[in-house]
């Protein structure tokens, strides 16, 4: 839960942002948990976070992590953010935050961790479009490249139009009894939360993203993020390399062995970080 100065009255509908985070991140490389790789000198999952603390309507945050991290994780984020242990797979994460998600709560948005320059506006725009009577909402971006589709053998079967698609991005919105009863389903292979509301037959309504917001999935993207924070952010791009390494040092969970004795000495080491169930969820 958020503090104080960032609750609704108590009268007003209450928002909650799940953020799965439990994923390992392979295509991003590293060994590092994808959500807890460094960005700007900070953890990309405390980065995402604050863009969730800084929403007019977000009234509690639920952060699922890799099992063995989450006390660390809990005391990276702050006691204003609930961490609860991911799954072994993204939608066992979002389940799993589903259910500590407040009672109260009304309105639940699932955004992903590796969007960590999402601005708090949209955030907002996803929470307000759902509290306005929409029961699925989806920020969306043009397609700028034209997409084929292709069958097993990578023969191109055809070609859709460009105008009818969208790049999809988080927060997705909806209304708890919605999201609840998609995530009820069995057996349903989507890759987004949408896909699965879609799959009960309710409206998904679309509304403009943002094209900062975008996931940071390849080390392509890790260079890209840091180039546009470094713009946005013009005391961050006069920090030194070396300043900026050693915060990154300090505030990102580090695996034992990681390092050299010196540096673990100073710094909290979190033994046996990974587990089979961390590797792949959230």
């Amino acid at each position: 839960m958020v503090g104080e100065g960032h609750r609704l009255p108590v009268a007003s509908p209450r928002v909650a942002a799940i953020v799965p985070a439990a994923g390992r991140g392979e295509r991003l490389g590293g060994g590092t948990p994808k959500a807890l790789r460094a960005l700007g000198g900070r953890p990309m999952l405390v980065r995402t976070v604050e863009s969730l603390r800084r929403s007019r309507l977000v009234t509690q945050i639920v952060v699922a992590a890799p099992p063995t991290l989450v006390d660390a994780v809990a005391q990276l984020l702050g006691g204003d953010v609930y961490v609860i242990a991911g799954g072994a797979e993204r939608v066992d994460s979002v389940r799993r935050a589903l259910r500590a998600v407040d009672d109260d709560v009304s309105v639940v948005l699932v955004h992903d961790a590796a969007r960590p320059l999402t601005p708090p506006e949209l955030v907002d725009a996803v929470a307000a479009a759902v509290l306005d009577g929409h029961p699925a909402v989806i920020p969306v971006v043009p397609l700028a490249d034209t997409v084929k589709e292709v069958d097993a053998d990578g023969r191109v079967v055809r070609t859709p139009p460009r105008d009818g698609l969208r790049a999809v991005q988080t927060p997705q919105g909806f209304r708890r009894d919605v999201l609840s009863a998609a995530y009820a389903l069995e057996d349903i292979a989507v890759t987004d939360d949408a896909g699965l509301v879609e799959a009960l037959g309710v409206p998904v309504t679309t509304i403009p993203g943002a094209q900062e917001a975008f996931k940071v999935t390849r080390p392509a993207d890790l260079v890209l993020a840091e180039a546009l924070l470094a713009r946005c952010d013009p005391a961050d791009d006069a920090r030194s390399a070396e300043a900026r390494s050693a915060e990154a040092r300090s505030e990102e969970p580090q695996f034992a062995g990681a390092r050299s004795a010196d540096a673990r000495s100073e710094e909290p080491q979190f033994a046996g970080a990974r587990s089979t169930d961390a590797r792949s969820g959230g």
